[in-house]
């Protein structure tokens, strides 16, 4: 196993503090990007681990950075619901409004998912309610397919 491949399985296991001691090691690990062109920041949200995702800002992970789908940390919990991440995401500027490459933003997958709490959230932080994926739909219009009186609500 290699350098990277052990920095991985290092944040899936919430080891923070070996993965401190790897960064001190090597601080460009923060950045680096595995096999699916996820970045450590990615990952560890993905597996909610807040600890390592607060080490990895601080170490100076891009908050940002795109897998090779283009989705953010902060697309990627915004389906999940996990507000917690979330505020950490937008707390240290995490862009509301980056689009994956098929147009999806944050604020939609959160509608999509039905994450009312999120969807709260993310237009706090001036999610813009226009944007349209490159199916030409906003979140409004999920929100619409679905029935999902609530967050019809909050995105009219």
């Amino acid at each position: 196993m290699n350098e990277n491949e052990l920095f991985f399985r290092t944040i899936q296991s919430g080891n923070v503090e070996n993965l401190g001691l790897q960064l001190d090691r090597d601080p460009d690990l923060a950045n680096i990007k595995d096999s699916r062109g996820f970045t450590p920041l990615i990952f560890a949200t993905y597996f909610g681990q807040e600890e390592i995702a607060k080490l990895l800002i601080e170490k100076g992970a891009d908050i940002n950075a795109k897998d090779a789908s283009g989705n953010t940390a902060l697309i990627g919990v915004s389906f999940k619901g996990n507000k917690d991440l979330v505020d950490l995401l937008l707390a240290h500027n995490a862009s509301v409004n980056i689009q994956n490459k098929n147009g999806t933003t944050a604020l939609s997958f959160a509608t999509q998912y039905n994450q009312k709490t999120i969807v709260e959230t993310l237009l706090r932080h001036d999610a813009d309610k226009t944007i349209k994926d490159n199916e030409g739909k906003t979140a409004l219009d999920y929100a619409k397919e679905k029935e999902l009186n609530e967050i019809i609500e909050l995105l009219n």
